[in-house]
């Protein structure tokens, strides 16, 4: 990869990623609460006290690995998805001796959406207010898989501006979980997910028609773009595979009887350089995972990618929608 396209190419991507989500909020989102029919018993599996007491444990757990950028210091409050790239997160703070703004988490909450169930697994969802300098608000899964274990941090992600939440339940009644094959919406937790992971390896083609246009996804297709432009530019080429991990992932009912699910994406971005050069690191946070690796013509960067997406009920004139996203790599190597 050549010194330029290399200069180019960070800056390119470095510029996405704070297109795609650092700009993500000024304005808040739509957090309100509505009352159910007095006909219908049910309490939450979590009391709100025990709930802001899970909270604690869990943000206490993060500061004591924050301070000492010792991602050791996470389990057992933090698991799934934000392990992996909380674990990067501190990784590459060490080597850049940095501090990385996404990793911020509001300690205030805006609303709480406690679980209504009898087994496991269960999540607590919880929203948090903006950030001191005006990040966005934070989308928190507190997830318990059994009654044997401790709620951890399982997802997060910073919610897109302007975006209008769903309504949930108020606390006292608690929300109703969901499932990968919920029916009743415009797609089943399962086939949006796969339709949006789809979406998201061929940004430039045409969204369903069932989805809207987001944040995270034109970032991303914007990032494509341009790195093909310097990669053809030197007869290389690139391309990038998204994953769903469908056990990685969590569902809550609305109000109105949609879907909000939060689920984790995995992906691989290979890039090849061509004409004898080598390819490496094209960001900060790359170089510092690829750490002293020798360059070879090819690298592989594995993200892992967590969206929040609302799936109308069925009938409904309204689109599926990401609400949010987080976008992590988590390894970079030279591929031999």
């Amino acid at each position: 990869m050549s010194k330029a396209w290399k200069t180019s190419l960070t800056s390119v991507i470095a510029l996405a990623s704070m297109m795609s989500l650092a700009g993500c909020g000024q304005m808040s989102p739509s957090t309100t609460t509505t009352q159910v029919s007095t006909d219908v018993v049910s309490k939450p599996a979590v009391s709100l006290s025990k709930a802001k007491q899970i909270e604690k444990a869990i943000f206490d757990a993060i500061a004591a690995a924050d301070e000492k950028k010792d991602p050791t210091l996470l389990s057992p409050r933090v698991t799934g998805p934000e392990l992996a790239i909380r674990t990067s997160q501190l990784n590459i703070e060490k080597q850049t001796n940095t501090n990385d703004a996404k990793m911020v988490i509001p300690h205030t909450i805006r609303q709480r959406v406690l679980p209504i169930a009898t087994g496991w697994p269960r999540a607590i969802v919880t929203i948090t207010t903006t950030t001191d300098d005006q990040q966005s608000e934070r989308l928190l899964v507190m997830r318990q898989p059994n009654g044997q274990q401790n709620y951890s941090l399982w997802g997060l992600v910073r919610l897109f501006s302007g975006v209008k939440l769903p309504k949930f339940e108020i606390p006292s009644i608690g929300t109703r979980q969901g499932t990968l094959e919920d029916s009743g919406l415009l797609m089943t937790p399962r086939e949006a997910v796969a339709a949006y992971a789809s979406s998201l390896e061929n940004p430039t083609g045409d969204m369903p028609k069932k989805f809207s246009d987001d944040q995270f996804r034109k970032s991303l297709a914007d990032l494509v773009s341009s790195v093909d432009e310097g990669v053809k530019a030197n007869k290389g080429e690139q391309h990038q595979i998204f994953t769903p991990d469908y056990n990685s992932l969590a569902v809550v009912r609305s109000a109105d009887g949609g879907d909000l699910v939060i689920a984790a994406i995995n992906s691989e971005w290979t890039r090849s350089a061509g004409e004898g050069r080598t390819s490496g690191p094209a960001s900060d946070a790359e170089k510092a995972l690829f750490g002293n690796q020798e360059a070879t013509a090819t690298i592989r960067v594995e993200y892992t990618n967590v969206v929040a997406l609302y799936i109308p009920p069925a009938g409904s004139k309204a689109t599926i929608q990401a609400v949010g996203a987080e976008r992590q790599p988590i390894s970079a190597e030279a591929v031999k």
